[in-house]
């Protein structure tokens, strides 16, 4: 199959073409610029392959959570896409994309995966290992305080992203008699959404352009009183 995948929530922005199993990525760590570069990788990509998005199968995006505006972009560029090349989207967790990649580099199985939500919050998720070495939600996505955050029962457990940045003296304290560790400087990829984004479209997940929604786990913006 033929996707292109992108991912705008966090620090990094990246493009990735996705053919038949093979995967070729744009990748750049940019706190800010996602939506004057993330067309051009894009672009990029589908001329060095020879394509135009018509003959793709489909496309993806990291549907956050993340940045309420690298989302936005996200959610838009590829709704602009799929609408202009009449095409299905599939819309794949920012965190568990996170997870993905960390056993893709780690090969940690279990993996609390969280990104700095500001506000004295994080939103994380759990998750674990399965069929096709992909991940597989262990527990659900969800934004809260570091007291908040739980493991799974059973197992060690590896922590990464921002979140593990940000809290985590709270976090070792809250977790330290399962946790293996943690790798706080890692980011989400547009490769790791291809490749979840691959299997869900086999499996029948692909929605409308207009269906594709972001996912923000947390509405409100201004500092809570």
């Amino acid at each position: 199959m033929k996707l292109i995948a992108i991912e705008t929530a966090a620090e990094a922005c990246s493009a990735a073409l996705y053919l038949s199993g093979e995967v070729s990525i744009r990748y750049k760590i940019m706190p800010r610029g996602h939506s004057e570069l993330i067309l051009d990788m894009v672009d990029d990509l589908l001329r060095e392959a020879g394509l135009s998005p018509t003959a793709l199968d489909a496309v993806a995006f990291g549907r956050g959570p993340g940045s309420f505006t690298g989302v936005r972009i996200a959610t838009g560029v590829i709704q602009g896409i799929a609408f202009a090349a009449d095409l299905p989207v599939v819309g794949v967790s920012t965190l568990a994309a996170l997870a993905q990649r960390a056993y893709r580099e780690k090969g940690e199985r279990n993996l609390l995966a969280a990104f700095d939500a500001r506000m004295g919050e994080l939103y994380w998720a759990g998750y674990r290992v399965a069929e096709k070495e992909l991940v597989v939600p262990a527990i659900p996505e969800q934004v809260g305080s570091a007291q908040q955050v739980e493991m799974p029962d059973g197992g060690e457990w590896y922590g990464v992203g921002s979140g593990w940045g940000a809290y985590s003296e709270q976090l070792e304290q809250r977790l330290e008699a399962h946790l293996l560790g943690f790798k706080a400087e890692i980011h989400c990829s547009a490769r790791d959404i291809a490749s979840l984004a691959a299997e869900d479209y086999l499996a029948g997940l692909a929605v409308a352009p207009e269906l594709a929604l972001p996912v923000y786990l947390r509405n409100q913006v201004a500092k809570k009183m």
